[in-house]
């Protein structure tokens, strides 16, 4: 987990080029045990890399890292699965350290850009070609790890963090398009930031710069190809195995790792299953808030931590924290966030980050799983309406009106939004419904001027991920809903992720995020996944017997929450 770096100069001389690495420096929180530098005067490549040394923690594993070829790489994230690939490639390939890094290069001059697809975990790298000038440039599947560019006149820019990129703008103006979808949903939905001039690559994409051409492809996506033929059974124990095998991959590392602990089912799954697959789990940090009791949830987090058999660190949060980190953390999230969450994770990142360097978290499972009360008022909305139709029992609407009584008093918190969402447009198509239920702007009618701020083109892209049929086949509701949410929440969710833990040095790993239990969970029809409306039933039923009865029965529920 580290901070990277780059700029191509077309135009200019060597000292603009070494001026221009200084931006680097921005970005220096991300890696306080060592800095690297590489600059090919030549083509006008400059690389820098900010390094947190988590795997092969000698001087061999420093970074940017050359090969015998001459091809340089620098890196951001852990490729989990890099043993593995490693003994793959160990005829090919002499290694000359233990880190992952390099094994990335072996695989790349070994398949070439097919080398995406033996990779598992988070990451964001840049190889450079020294013959050509060329760079190839990609990042994970979900967005876990950031990637910004900018592409002016004479100069190619990128970089883990925005600010970095900022000294390189003309001017410093707010996308529109951008701005709007912020407006809508509280986060962007495409490669547009909120800087104008500013992008980030896609999840699942990679990038070729070769002179001033850019080309960029999709090498992964998310495909609901639903599985009718398999049992119920055996998709529940191809899960389980999936889960467990990633969180085994996920807890290497040469230095002790942690968990946020918040005490909801998934943090407390993560928990539990680290302290099983490594010796070195030091146990689960927590954000406690004594000043508002009705948001304390210090007794299941600390009901996790016995059950597993270890310590629970508790971070009191106050507001007088509040005051004294808000400057820090506007300025570590770059950008506006969606949700409350960042402030307490900021809190229990600092906290934990001075006992370990690695902490796994529970990102991913809500919008795998379906862990949002949304997911529930959208479909009684939808069995009302199916009931009405006669057509309750079509595959697309999962649950009936009599199966989803039970789950109904979860939203008993929900009542004030219920009626602000019923008060217009009911019963109107799956996608405009849905767009309704997470459309912020209409809670801000006095705050931004309606006339200006037009939905029409934020809806249009808005159907086109949630329509997407390339994706999503059928028309289950369930996986349309959290496939949006996947596509488009999560990396926002994953934004904030990443900026409070490497803001003090941490390094944050989700294991729900591993891409073979994903691709897995997908072909799950939503019927088992859902069923009566009932939120992460598979974790549920899966894991029953892995948790505290109090956590697997605890009805806490979220509409949108960063927290885990």
């Amino acid at each position: 987990m580290c901070g990277i770096f780059g700029l191509v100069q077309w135009q200019g001389s060597s000292q603009q080029l070494r001026q221009g690495l200084r931006a680097a420096q921005l970005i220096n929180h991300r890696g306080p045990d060592h800095s690297g530098e590489y600059v090919d005067e030549c083509f006008g490549v400059g690389l820098v890399h900010k390094r947190l040394a988590v795997i092969d923690l000698s001087e061999s594993g420093h970074q940017p890292m050359q090969s015998k070829t001459g091809h340089v790489i620098i890196f951001n994230g852990e490729i989990i699965n890099y043993r593995e690939i490693r003994e793959v490639l160990h005829a090919h390939w002499s290694f000359k350290t233990q880190s992952d890094t390099e094994v990335i290069l072996a695989a790349y001059l070994h398949w070439g850009e097919s080398c995406l697809d033996h990779f598992r975990g988070m990451f964001a790298f840049a190889i450079y070609h020294p013959k050509d000038g060329r760079l190839f440039c990609a990042r994970d599947r979900f967005g876990i790890k950031p990637f910004y560019y900018l592409c002016q006149q004479n100069l190619f820019v990128f970089a883990s963090e925005m600010k970095a990129l900022l000294p390189f703008l003309p001017s410093v103006r707010t996308h529109r398009l951008a701005f709007q979808e912020y407006l809508t949903f509280q986060y962007t939905l495409g490669e547009q930031t909120l800087f104008d001039g500013i992008k980030q690559l896609m999840p699942g994409h990679c990038l070729h710069l070769a002179g001033e051409q850019i080309t960029i492809t999709r090498y992964w996506d998310v495909d609901y190809r639903l599985d009718y033929q398999s049992s119920e059974m055996a998709q529940q124990d191809e899960m389980r195995d999936l889960l467990e095998d990633s969180v085994r991959l996920h807890v290497r590392s040469d230095v002790p790792i942690a968990s946020y602990l918040s005490g909801g089912m998934d943090s407390s799954l993560i928990t539990q299953l680290a302290q099983e697959y490594s010796v070195d789990f030091l146990g689960g940090f927590h954000g406690k808030f004594l000043e508002a009791p009705a948001y304390d949830e210090s007794a299941y987090a600390k009901l996790a931590a016995d059950y597993c058999g270890k310590p629970l660190f508790e971070k009191i949060i106050t507001a007088d924290d509040f005051i004294q980190n808000l400057e820090s953390l506007i300025y570590h999230l770059d950008t506006p966030v969606a949700g409350p969450g960042a402030f307490p994770q900021y809190m229990v990142s600092q906290m934990a980050a001075k006992q370990v360097k690695v902490i796994l978290g529970g990102q991913g499972a809500d919008e795998i799983f379906g862990g949002y009360a949304r997911y529930l008022l959208a479909y009684f909305e939808q069995t009302i309406k199916a009931a009405i139709e006669g057509k309750h029992l079509d595959k697309a609407y999962v649950v009936t009106p009599q199966s989803i009584i039970p789950n109904l008093n979860l939203l008993k918190q929900y009542k004030p939004m219920m009626q602000q969402f019923w008060r217009e447009g009911m019963f109107e198509s799956m996608d405009k419904r849905y767009f309704r239920l997470i459309d912020r702007s209409v809670d801000m009618r006095d705050e931004i001027d309606h006339d200006i701020l037009s939905n029409t083109e934020v809806f249009a892209r808005f159907q086109a991920i949630f329509n997407n049929k390339v994706n999503v086949r059928e028309q289950a509701y369930f996986d349309k809903m959290t496939h949006f949410d996947f596509k488009c929440l999560l990396p926002a969710l994953l934004h904030v992720e990443d900026r409070v833990s490497m803001a003090h040095g941490l390094e944050s790993r989700a294991p729900f995020l591993d891409h073979p239990l994903v691709e897995q969970v997908a072909t799950i029809p939503a019927i088992r996944k859902f069923p009566g409306g009932k939120m992460k039933h598979l974790l549920s039923e899966v894991f029953k017997d892995s948790l505290p009865r109090g956590i697997v029965e605890r009805r806490k529920i979220k509409w949108a929450s960063q927290c885990r």
